[in-house]
């Protein structure tokens, strides 16, 4: 069994302290339509049917337009984000 050192310890939450819980398990990145309309679509699908809950972005968002502070949320309270590129 390895020690744990103090500079280990500086980066896990104390046993008071709870982490975060994320809102989402997996943040969808993607940028066009037909991308969403196609391989995103079907993926974030397949996702929610294993019970992944998954955020997708709002399919109004223009390009150009600055991010939401809602899209910034949710990507920071995803445990993961898979990139379509």
């Amino acid at each position: 069994m390895a020690l744990r050192t103090q500079r280990d310890s500086a980066f896990l939450p104390s046993p008071d302290q709870s982490a975060p819980q994320p809102n989402h398990d997996v943040f969808l990145s993607f940028r066009g339509e037909d991308t969403r309309l196609s391989f995103v679509s079907h993926l974030y699908h397949e996702l929610q049917l294993r019970g992944i809950k998954t955020f997708k972005d709002d399919p109004k968002l223009e390009r150009g337009t600055p991010i939401s502070s809602e899209l910034c949320n949710a990507i920071e309270e995803s445990r993961f984000a898979i990139v379509v590129l």
